[in-house]
This record gives C-alpha cells, sequence and structure tokens, in this order.
C-alpha cells in the first residue's frame, strides 16, 4: 500500500545543503524515504568556499568509501575535477591518497543537477530557525518564513552557517560562507534544547587572476598520465587526459616581515576571532608566528575552474586587512603583479560538542534529531562527506524503524572519524589523518570496495548490477592468489637477469610465485612476463594482489589486533548505567563515563582520562548484572 502524505510531510528532513547534508539527502531519498533538502541559498549545493579539491591522505580514502557505500562524492568529482593525483606514490599502501583539483562550479552544478533528478528528493531554499521537539523527540522544522515542515527525523547539517562571522582586518560582519545569509536563530534554539555549543573559526585564502600570475617563476605541478579515480565505478577510458596543472611558490623574508608589522592588525592575535582554528591548517600569520625560524612556506597557486582565471593561492589562509593581503601576495614569487579578486577571510561559526552524539549520530537528548558535517566539530568536505551518507542512512533506517548502523574503526576511516569525535570530542576543528587510525594497513585507499559495497547492497544504496561486478572482482582476485600458489618460479638465466637487475639476490632452487612476489621490487606483472601465465588481467586485481602478498604478515598482525577489538566491542554497556554507584572507580573516569556514556567496553577504553583499572571495575560490575540505572 502506498504512504500518502500531505503537502509539508516527509519521512525524512535534511537542513543544509553543503557535502554533508547532500549525501545525507540523497542516501535517505535513495533508500526509498520522501526526503526534503532545505537550504539557505540553491547557490550554494555542495559549494566549495575554500580549495576546490577533494582527497588527500585519508581524505581521499572516506571519499572511496562513501563510494562503496553507495555515496555521490566519488562520482561528483570523477565528472568535475580538472587535475587528477596519486599522493606519496613512494610510500607504502596504508598512506597513499588520491586527491584532485575540482572545477568549482561544474562540481556545484553537478551535485545539483543529481539531487534534482532524484526520486522522493525535493530541493527547497529556506532558512531554518527551529526545530519542533516534543517531549523529546524531534518532529519536524520551522523556517524563518513561518513554514512548518514535518518528519520522522531530521537531520542538521548546518556547516559553517550557524551563527556565522566573517572577519577581515578589522571589518567583521554577520554571513555563511562566501557572503551568503548566516543561520542565527537555529542556535538559539539548539542552547534552549540543552545543547552545548562551542565557536570553531576556519579561514580562506585570496583569489588572484591567473592571467596575472608570472608561472616562469614557479613549479609546475601536473596530473597523473595514468587513470585514477574515486568512484569505483568510472572507467579508464573517461580519464581526463588534458588536465590544467597546478603550481608552487614559496613566501620569503619580506612576506614574513609585512606580516610581522602588521601583527597588531591581524584579527588572528588582536582578540576580534574568539574561536579556535584549525591546527592543521593555520592561517598564514600564525604560521609566520608560530614557526618564526622556517625562511619560507610552500605556497600552492590552483585553478578554480576551466572557465574561469581565479586561482586559489593554497596554504596562505589569512584574515589580515584587505591592503596588507595585497602587499603579502605581491611579495611572493610569481605574484609580484598579481590582481587579488577576492581577498581572503576568518569565519567563525557555532558547532555542537560532538560527544553529545551516539555512533549513528543522533544526539542522545534529542530522539530522531542527527547532525552531520562541520557542525559536530570537523574541517573539509571529505570529513563532511563522510558523516553525511552515515547520517542520512541513519535517518532513513529510523524513518523505517529499523536498527541503526554504524562503522567501526577497523571497518572505516569513516569509522574512525566517528568514533573519535562521539568518544574523545574536539577542542578544535577535526581534521582526519592516517595517523589517527590503528588500523591503516587494513583501511587502504585501493581496498575500500572490499570493505564496504557489502554495506552499500544491503542498505539498497548499491545496485544488483554494480554488486555483480563486486563479487566478480572478489572471485578474480581470489583465483589470482590461487594461481600464485600454484605457479614456479625457477632459476633460469631470465630470471637471474631480472633479480639483478633490481638488486636482489639470485635463486639458489625453485619457489612458489607467491614467494618470489614477496621480494622487493617484484610485480604481479614481472612473474606473468618471466612465466608466460597471466595472473590477472585487470589491473585493479593485480594491485589488490600484490598489496594482499606483500604485506601478509602486517596485515594478518593487524587482523589479530582487530579480533581482541571486537571482542570488546561485544561487551555492551547498560544503556541509563548509574556510574555513581559503582565502588572504586576514579573520580575522572566517572565524570567522563556520565559525560560521554560509552556505548561498549572498547569505547569506554578510548577515551582519554580513563584507566586499565576503571575498566576492570566497570567490566566486573556490569559481570555481576546488579547495576542500577539513573532514575529518569
Amino acid at each position: 500500500m502506498l504512504k500518502t502524505y500531505s503537502s509539508n510531510e516527509y519521512d525524512v528532513i535534511v537542513v543544509g545543503a553543503g557535502h554533508a547534508g547532500s549525501e545525507a539527502a540523497l542516501a535517505s531519498a535513495r533508500m526509498g524515504q520522501k526526503t526534503l533538502l532545505l537550504t539557505i541559498s540553491l547557490d550554494m549545493v555542495a559549494f566549495m568556499p575554500c580549495n576546490p579539491s577533494v582527497g588527500g591522505p585519508a581524505k581521499g580514502t572516506v571519499v572511496r568509501e562513501i563510494d562503496a557505500l553507495g555515496g555521490q562524492m566519488g562520482k561528483n568529482i570523477d565528472a568535475t575535477y580538472i587535475q587528477m593525483r596519486m599522493l606519496n606514490t613512494g610510500k607504502g599502501p596504508a598512506v597513499r591518497a588520491l586527491r584532485a583539483q575540482a572545477d568549482k562550479v561544474q562540481y556545484h552544478e553537478t551535485m545539483k543537477q543529481t539531487i534534482e533528478d532524484t526520486p522522493n528528493l525535493t530541493l527547497r531554499q529556506a532558512t531554518v530557525d527551529e526545530l519542533i521537539v516534543e517531549d523529546g523527540v524531534c518532529h519536524g522544522v520551522i523556517t524563518n518564513t513561518g513554514a512548518k515542515y514535518l518528519a520522522k527525523s531530521v537531520v542538521l547539517t548546518t556547516g559553517t552557517s550557524a551563527r556565522g562571522r566573517i572577519i577581515i582586518g578589522e571589518l567583521t560582519y554577520s554571513s555563511g560562507p562566501n557572503n551568503t545569509i548566516a543561520a542565527i536563530k537555529l542556535s538559539e534554539n539548539l542552547e534552549k534544547l540543552g545543547f552545548k555549543l562551542r565557536r570553531f573559526k576556519t579561514g580562506t585564502p585570496p583569489r588572484v587572476n591567473g592571467n596575472t600570475i608570472d608561472f616562469s617563476k614557479t613549479e609546475e605541478e601536473p596530473g597523473d598520465s595514468e587513470p585514477r579515480h574515486f568512484s569505483f565505478e568510472t572507467k579508464d577510458e573517461d580519464y581526463l587526459k588534458e588536465q590544467l596543472s597546478c603550481w608552487m611558490t614559496y613566501t620569503n623574508e619580506r612576506t614574513h616581515q609585512i606580516i610581522r608589522d602588521n601583527l597588531d592588525r591581524a584579527p588572528m592575535y588582536t582578540g576580534v576571532i574568539e574561536g579556535v582554528g584549525p591546527r592543521y591548517c593555520p592561517s598564514i600569520e600564525t604560521k609566520i608566528v608560530r614557526f618564526a625560524d622556517k625562511p619560507r612556506h610552500q605556497i600552492f597557486l590552483e585553478p578554480e575552474g576551466k572557465n574561469t582565471d581565479e586561482y586559489y593561492v593554497g596554504d596562505f589562509s589569512t584574515s589580515m586587512p584587505e591592503e596588507v593581503q595585497q602587499d603579502m601576495v605581491h611579495s611572493i614569487a610569481g605574484l609580484e603583479n598579481a590582481e587579488m579578486m577576492r581577498p581572503g577571510y576568518a569565519i567563525e561559526y557555532d558547532v555542537i560538542e560532538p560527544w553529545q552524539l551516539k555512533h549513528t549520530l543522533e544526539t542522545k537528548n534529542i530522539k530522531n534529531l542527527f547532525t552531520a558535517g562541520q557542525m559536530n566539530g570537523t574541517s573539509g568536505y571529505e570529513e563532511a562527506g563522510g558523516q553525511g551518507i552515515i547520517a542520512g542512512i541513519n535517518a532513513a533506517l529510523r524513518a523505517q524503524g529499523k536498527p541503526g548502523f554504524t562503522l567501526g574503526r577497523d571497518e572505516a576511516y569513516i569509522g574512525v572519524l566517528i568514533d573519535d569525535l562521539v568518544t574523545k570530542g574536539t577542542n578544535e576543528p577535526y581534521r582526519l589523518l592516517t595517523s589517527r587510525a590503528e588500523y591503516r594497513l587494513l583501511l587502504r585507499n585501493d581496498n575500500a570496495d572490499l570493505r564496504l559495497t557489502e554495506y552499500g547492497h544491503e542498505l539498497g544504496l548499491i545496485s544488483d548490477e554494480r554488486y555483480q561486478r563486486f563479487e566478480a572482482k572478489k572471485a578474480a582476485i581470489k583465483a589470482a592468489l590461487v594461481k600464485l600458489y600454484d605457479v614456479k618460479i625457477h632459476p633460469t638465466d631470465e630470471v637471474q637477469a631480472f633479480l639483478e637487475s633490481i638488486n636482489q639476490s639470485p635463486l639458489t632452487a625453485g619457489l612458489r610465485a607467491s614467494a618470489f612476489l614477496r621480494r622487493p621490487g617484484v610485480t604481479v606483472e614481472a612473474i606473468e612476463k618471466l612465466t608466460g601465465e597471466e595472473i590477472a588481467s585487470d589491473r585493479y586485481v593485480r594491485e589488490q594482489v600484490q598489496i594482499d602478498v606483500k604485506y601478509a604478515g602486517y596485515i594478518k598482525k593487524q587482523e589479530l589486533q582487530v579480533e581482541k577489538l571486537r571482542r570488546l566491542e561485544s561487551k555492551k554497556i547498560p544503556e541509563g548505567i548509574d556510574y555513581s554507584k559503582i565502588d572504586g572507580l576514579a573520580t575522572e573516569a566517572r565524570q567522563k563515563f556520565e559525560k560521554i556514556r560509552p556505548e561498549s567496553i572498547a569505547q569506554a577504553e578510548r577515551i582519554s582520562g580513563v584507566n586499565p583499572a576503571d575498566i576492570a571495575i566497570l567490566t566486573v560490575y556490569i559481570q555481576q548484572g546488579k547495576y542500577s540505572k539513573i532514575e529518569k
């Protein structure tokens, strides 16, 4: 029987159409839920107010995970990039990362068109002022025009618009990113509902006219010639051959002196900026102060699209007065005569303390309300998109009356991201790094589909056709591994000459190809050439097999660690447990447990300030089965 709705009634409402909101709304609609996506401006759908790029260390893997779950970010950047590069190719597979420079306008337009064309999804321009909450349950939203929209679940993805304030030198004014309207009343409403908010700050650099850059004084950084893709569905033959280059230059002592001479006008140091800025993407003035011994800093000149001359001055974020920015730009090699088209600025905004969330990204004190993206304290489009698809999935599942969906730290960088937020909170804009993932050899850029496609298919976000191709790839990997075990390598003259060419010792006897592959410098392609046997016809299968064999010992070690983690994750902590009744807990541990309300022993163990003795006491208390619960 078909559902019937009134004109203002939906299954899921998503507030905000940035990178988190776009993924959340698409996931919900694709799962069959009637979904409403509200945004302050239709011109800001999946907009890139800062660097028009996607990917990088850890972040690139998140985009591939979004794609493996059935999300859109990977497909969108594959359709709109102007440069694609694989980073860290000289390092191991755990830290390799794909990065693309986007055509800023095309990225926005393509995502907006996708949203408009998606069944079950309505896109509408509106500013949400208030949530409709009754008895601790969210039932919808109220806009600034007084319109009411009802839903079974609501996802907030307000980005940097929440009480946004732009700062350029002595100038400050209320605004969202890129001079859009700020959302003022929603933050006030969240505070009334009991949420704890805090102020964060981020920033963006100037943009300059590419026609006025002297590229002869800079270093060119071209894209890769070998096909690379974020989406597992993108075909090699569609790879863009004519890519736009990025360019690198440096600050110098003159740049640094201009900044030092004007620190008395720098909002970062005059007290104008109150929010906490990102540690891993500081402003150029912060770099000059913090790293005073450095004679120069890298600056990247990155095109914003095919049909514009604007260049993004990367790693040069600033909120200095406009005339000071102009002097700073002109002090840099290649930019002596550059025309500044837009000044850089800082923006302050409200975030919700993320320890108030469950792993599903549902808020703990308001049922059916989910939050995602920068409003949870993260930085970056990729972190936002990863949270967005999880929030959208769980909002849809809640609307369907089904259990929630979560990812573990051993399953995805998205799982690491969310667990860090809800378990530890964050005192600054959170950026995902490879070093944050203890199982990063398992969470690689190349195997995101093997880790997550199964989930995407079960959720209804991966089509049967795509799932069959995935199953065929798994079968090909298994067959290739068997082949490597069966094929023998003998100490022929050709084999010995090959080993000498890669500075490896000669063979003294025959051995299996799988053992031969473990030697440094040996590839699957080399084995195929030496033996005449085809191990795998697909280059992605060869890549997977090669990594599996070469890193087998390390992978096995991490898999054993994961088994231990899963045992601890299976030890659930009863909801509403009264920690004040547990004798022997350290005061700090009791306070942290009451604040964060961990869901499992494993999560409790990851809370900072909690020691092994506290975990042992908590475990025994639960095992006794005589625990008390807080009366509501």
